[in-house]
């Protein structure tokens, strides 16, 4: 019972402590494991030839009870035959094998509730090992909780160093300067050139396409009016046909004076003209209109 009153103690004792010692915890807590289970396949050992000896005492007292009975029957034929001296000596062998018998039952029967006194201690000892492995995840994992967030402390105290945020304030002060610097140049290049003038347009071209994209968008999305539809351009041509019908009789009068009845004709043949011109401009107005 020593083994079951240490393994007792081991189980009972405070793996959280683990933890707060020099060694490392996760390697502690395995090795106590890995002590638990070679300690259990020795108590398994133990309780086994327990159950040896259990059987080996059952054995004995039913054989001892057999060769009571069988020195019973042979005391009953010595009597058949009328030796009682050797009844006698048969039942007194008889009376030694009950004894033995009385002996073995005895034992067989302690060793019986011992070694069921052990199988539900060894089962006992089997679910606290299995609720020590369970418990060794735990612990492993709040160890590594515990370390990831002293690395992060470690590290949010090393930022809290103002030297730091000292160097990030001076680097950038330093680009500041350099770009100050670069942009002076360029000035000073721009003014020495005499390149001011097309600097500005060029500003101004670049300016002005992203107001068009602007717009044609502020249009699309119908925050802006519509872009209004130019103006027909159809008297334009009407009038340069007329222009050159003009022309052409000007050019005809002065090769061959007209009289005064081609005169005639010639003035109704262009404004039948200018009629159909003026028609077809109405024709063409109302097609876009209703487009």
């Amino acid at each position: 019972m020593g083994i079951f009153s240490r393994l007792a103690q081991l189980i009972k004792s405070n793996l959280n402590d683990l933890i707060s010692k020099s060694e490392d915890p996760e390697k502690m807590l395995n090795q106590v494991v890995l002590d638990m289970n070679n300690q259990l396949v020795e108590a398994k050992k133990q309780v086994a030839a327990s159950i040896a000896d259990e059987k080996r005492l059952a054995k004995q007292h039913e054989q001892e009870a057999a060769n009571a009975t069988e020195w019973e029957r042979r005391a009953m034929m010595a009597l058949r035959a009328g030796n009682e001296e050797l009844a006698k000596e048969a039942l007194a062998r008889k009376k030694e094998h009950d004894q033995l018998a009385a002996t073995f039952k005895e034992q067989w029967q302690k060793q019986k509730a011992a070694v069921d006194s052990l199988k539900r201690a060894l089962r006992m000892l089997n679910d606290k090992i299995e609720e020590a492995k369970r418990k060794k995840n735990v612990l492993i994992a709040r160890k590594k909780r515990a370390e990831a967030q002293r690395a992060i402390q470690e590290t949010m105290s090393g930022l809290r160093d103002q030297s730091a945020f000292e160097t990030f304030e001076r680097m950038s002060n330093k680009i500041d300067q350099l770009e100050a610097e670069a942009e002076a140049g360029a000035e000073i290049q721009e003014e020495y050139t005499g390149d001011v003038l097309a600097a500005q347009f060029a500003n101004l071209e670049k300016t002005a396409g992203a107001d068009e994209e602007l717009l044609a968008l502020k249009r699309k999305m119908g925050l802006a009016p519509p872009e209004e539809a130019p103006p027909a351009k159809v008297a334009e041509p009407i009038q340069a046909r007329v222009d050159a019908t003009a022309d052409f009789d000007a050019r005809l009068a002065e090769a061959s004076p007209p009289t005064h009845a081609a005169s005639a004709r010639e003035q109704e043949e262009l404004a039948a003209a200018l009629e159909e011109l003026e028609a077809e401009q109405q024709g063409t107005q109302q097609r876009k209109a209703g487009h």
